[in-house]
């Protein structure tokens, strides 16, 4: 889902806690990074480490992304920031529109997805927004790694001689995502999935599930229009049924419709896994958030 302007934030700008980051200070003598939430920041931080110190614009668990509006604040770090990293492929415009500098180093991760997503065939919508393609690339496990990697280079151009440690960082972050990547692939051969949103659509593709989500739903409450008539009742049926094996649910931009659909499936005895687009609070990075994540999908899965 596209992080819209439309709606002043709320959000305040404050430091990445979930990563152990402080209020980056030239001062510090650490890189200084400025990533547009605190999920693509937590990776980052698993790179760096003690050498890097993080802020993350997005990082209220609370909060809906999709309302925050940039304020001058955002500008002046990103501006400062020896790196920043992203989302993109249409997720945090607002976080590329302060790259005002073509010297600032950036690490962009939907570029960055693995050969097996999807092309990018439709038309953008008004926001510039392609519903064809799904750009919520931090459930790719295959994505997350290259964004690593991207940032073991990017540090080790800045800190020539911390470059080993961010490369064996790497190494170490990457071992444990192919554990994830084994525990999740093929789970869910032969069983099938709705979600009240695609957030978890790389997930569920590792996992070999079926979405069977009807597209109109989806589309609806990515856009946060009305959902169709005929699209919901389809969602309801299948949840009220038990067509679904595991409904999917991102619990940070629930609205009256997604959680009517959730009451059902729980009256019904479908397993209900959480997803969110931030770090939840006291996660300590993305390996721990991710591997919780991983473990109720195919638990769920296995039901």
């Amino acid at each position: 889902m596209t992080l819209r302007n439309a709606l002043v934030g709320t959000l305040a700008v404050v430091s990445l806690a979930a990563c152990g980051t402080t209020t980056p200070s030239a001062d510090s003598g650490k890189i200084q990074v400025v990533a547009s939430t605190n999920v693509w920041g937590s990776v980052i931080k698993a790179v760096g480490g003690d050498e890097v110190e993080v802020k993350a614009l997005l990082d209220d668990p609370a909060a809906d992304p999709h309302s925050y509006e940039s304020k001058p604040a955002d500008a002046a770090l990103v501006k400062d920031a020896k790196l920043v990293v992203f989302n993109g492929g249409g997720y945090d415009d607002f976080f590329a529109k302060l790259i005002t500098s073509d010297a600032t180093k950036k690490i962009e991760a939907f570029p960055l997805r693995d050969n097996h997503a999807e092309p990018q065939t439709g038309a953008p919508d008004a926001d510039g927004h392609d519903h064809s393609v799904n750009e919520h690339v931090w459930y790719d496990l295959h994505t997350v790694q290259a964004v690593a990697e991207a940032a073991a280079n990017e540090l080790g151009a800045i800190a020539p001689d911390k470059k080993t440690t961010f490369e064996k960082n790497t190494a170490d972050f990457t071992t444990k995502l192919e554990e994830l990547e084994k525990k999740v692939a093929g789970v869910g051969k032969d069983r099938k999935v709705a979600s009240t949103e695609p957030i978890a659509h790389y997930l569920i593709d590792e996992s070999g599930a079926e979405d069977v989500t009807p597209e109109a739903f989806s589309k609806a409450i990515e856009e946060e229009s009305d959902v169709p008539a005929a699209a919901l009742a389809s969602m309801n049926q299948l949840v009220e049924s038990k067509q679904v094996n595991v409904l999917v649910e991102n619990t940070q931009t629930e609205n009256q419709v997604t959680k009517s659909v959730v009451e059902k499936a729980r009256a019904a005895g479908v397993p209900v896994v959480a997803v969110t687009e931030t770090l939840p609070e006291g996660v300590t990075g993305y390996l721990d958030w991710m591997s919780k994540q991983v473990d109720a999908l195919t638990q769920a899965l296995k039901a």
